[in-house]
């Protein structure tokens, strides 16, 4: 607790609110580029931008584009992109094999950017949602997700994105001890140097749904996630998870959703001081845009607000769709 040094009128809290150059002094937090990772779609085909219907501005870019599209990125200075496939439904199947295709998007744009832009970062999401027929982040066995088939099938996916250049490897499937799996099935090829970004508090959350548009599970999935993904009524839970994925080898991780989860944010950083991430999903990114495409809020102000939470909260960088246009509003001061 803070406890108050002074009392009006000696002490005038507006005083230091007064000029801009004072409030930049005292502000506590800043945001800068280097703290934004920008999510990006993939598809097939040539010559593809094709725009996510529920997410303005954001498009679906085919692999011989993905060089182009990151080209002002890196010019800005994001330090990472999030790759994520969409996968057409006469693609995807019961076990999501196309996910161990070493030709699949994102190994094929893992290799383009690398190629192109070896100073910026490729994070890999490792999960199977964006490749099966039933939209789930794992292995169906009589209507469940199977813990230990799926860890098997990640833990080779893993394996194939790194040694196609993927940097972080982002398991977001909240299988149980799939890190350490991980972990070890990088480390048997000689892939030390590959990080792990776990999302260790993913949450069964309504905000989703413009992703899976995205990437094409929206039609696809059966029932829902609850099985595997965490009850938004606890916080404790988040901390133990936590726990696990560090333990397991986890290099840093996440909290997912965004700002409706500030408080797990603040909790992971504070109990354990690791590098800690949060995705702006998509469902927030949307709400946002649909308000500011029917006036009712000021884009850049909304978008920045919202950003800087993140960092108030604790942490290191965060994942969002605002990442191009909040590093364009950051470098123009």
């Amino acid at each position: 607790m803070i406890l108050p040094l002074g009392s009006f009128p000696t002490t005038r809290m507006r005083r230091n609110r007064r000029d801009a150059w004072t409030r930049a002094l005292v502000a506590e937090n800043a945001l800068t580029v280097s703290d934004l990772i920008w999510p990006v779609f993939l598809c097939d085909g040539r010559g593809q931008r094709m725009p996510v219907e529920s997410m303005p501005g954001v498009v679906r870019v085919s692999v011989d584009l993905i060089a182009e599209h990151v080209a002002e990125a890196a010019a800005l200075g994001i330090p990472a992109v999030a790759l994520f496939p969409y996968t057409p439904k006469e693609q995807r199947d019961a076990e999501g094999s196309r996910a161990l295709d070493p030709d699949n998007l994102v190994c094929r744009a893992a290799r383009a950017l690398k190629a192109a832009h070896p100073g910026v970062g490729v994070i890999g999401d490792v999960a199977l949602d964006t490749y099966t027929d039933h939209g789930h982040d794992g292995v169906l066995r009589d209507g469940y997700v199977d813990n230990e088939e799926t860890i098997a099938v990640l833990c080779r996916m893993a394996v194939l994105m790194a040694e196609a250049g993927v940097d972080i490897v982002a398991p977001s499937d909240m299988m149980d001890g799939r890190i350490g799996a991980i972990r070890r099935a990088l480390d048997e090829r000689g892939l030390i140097h590959t990080r792990i970004m776990s999302y260790a508090a993913k949450y069964a959350s309504g905000f989703y749904s413009p992703f899976r548009e995205a990437v094409g599970s929206l039609s696809a999935l059966v029932g829902d996630k609850k099985t595997y993904q965490m009850d938004p009524a606890n916080s404790d839970e988040a901390l133990r998870e936590v726990a696990l994925d560090i333990a397991e080898g986890a290099d840093m991780v996440m909290v997912k959703p965004g700002l409706p989860y500030l408080d797990i944010v603040h909790r992971v950083r504070t109990a354990f001081g690791v590098p800690t991430f949060a995705y702006q999903v998509s469902g927030e990114y949307a709400m946002i845009m649909a308000a500011v495409e029917r006036g009712w809020l000021d884009k850049d102000r909304a978008m920045m607000e919202a950003l800087i939470c993140f960092k108030r909260a604790g942490c290191q960088g965060v994942l969002t769709y605002f990442a191009l246009d909040a590093a364009r509003r950051l470098k123009a001061g």
